[in-house]
């Protein structure tokens, strides 16, 4: 599962907006602002929520669980040492 600081997390650390988050999940802009508003475990149907992960998965982002091995516990997001480009065009130029 994630969570709505999770996602929000993730967001920050590609450095993307809600409607580039939605255009390369597939789903709506108001989709995400739903998940994003959640108070923790975010809500919404399983495909969404696959969509979701797969995207941030084929952006580069790995989702930490709650128990999962990590220095200080607890649950995060960090980008992986390898990403693939299938979805993510990487950093944008200012």
């Amino acid at each position: 599962m994630i969570t709505a600081a999770q996602l929000r997390a993730a967001r920050a650390l590609l450095g993307i907006d809600q409607r580039q988050l939605a255009d390369l999940s597939g789903l709506s802009v108001p989709t995400i602002q739903r998940m994003e508003g959640s108070e923790d475990m975010i809500r919404g149907n399983v495909d969404s929520l696959m969509k979701l992960t797969a995207a941030l998965d084929s952006a580069g982002i790995e989702l930490v669980n709650e128990g999962a091995v990590s220095q200080s516990g607890g649950r995060g997001v960090r980008l992986k040492a390898s990403r693939s480009d299938s979805m993510w065009p990487g950093p944008r130029d200012p």
